[in-house]
């Protein structure tokens, strides 16, 4: 299959490794304009030169941001006020027993693994429905549907991303913006 998307300006979450610089590489091979994303400003570049040399005509920058907070996002879409594609790819996840799981320990899960895919979907998704195309991908997970027993915390915030990608895309239903998630796993 050829997917051209030149012209498409795609932003991935998370994306100086792992699903979320693999995802941004198919994106720069398809031909899309590649935002990254990372924490840090430093990787966030490193991961753009990787991906220049691995996708040679690749159109790509980056924009460091913690998506896990507020300014953050704020920060991204300040650098970034439109894109046709987001990927909600950043995410946090790893055992801890239910029992010792402290509350500020659930908040931390659900700020990077949901609140970042609310707050870039709100900035993005008018921009998307006025023009009347858009791409939203959510990086959900098998955990979301079998939530671990050792990481029920993380297997939580995936259910939370399948009905946020779900309800938006109801909401979006008719604009030519579709919204999905993706549940990889192990």
């Amino acid at each position: 299959m050829n997917i051209d998307l030149s012209g498409k300006t795609a932003l991935v979450t998370g994306s100086t490794a792992g699903i979320g610089f693999a995802v941004a590489k198919g994106l720069a091979a398809a031909g899309a304009i590649v935002v990254l994303n990372g924490r840090d400003e430093s990787r966030t570049q490193e991961a753009v030169a990787k991906l220049k040399r691995e996708v040679g005509d690749a159109n790509v920058r980056g924009v460091a941001g913690d998506v896990g907070t507020e300014a953050g996002c704020d920060a991204i879409v300040s650098a970034l006020p439109a894109v046709d594609i987001l990927v909600n790819n950043a995410g946090i996840f790893g055992p801890q027993d239910f029992f010792e799981t402290p509350d500020a320990e659930w908040e931390r899960f659900f700020r990077a693994n949901v609140l970042s895919g609310v707050r870039l979907s709100r900035a993005y998704l008018p921009g998307m429905r006025d023009k009347g195309w858009g791409r939203v991908l959510f990086l959900s997970s098998e955990s979301g549907l079998n939530i671990p027993a050792d990481m029920i915390h993380y297997g939580v915030t995936k259910t939370a991303d399948l009905a946020l990608s779900r309800g938006l895309a109801k909401r979006m239903a008719g604009t030519g913006v579709t919204v999905n998630a993706i549940l990889p796993g192990p």
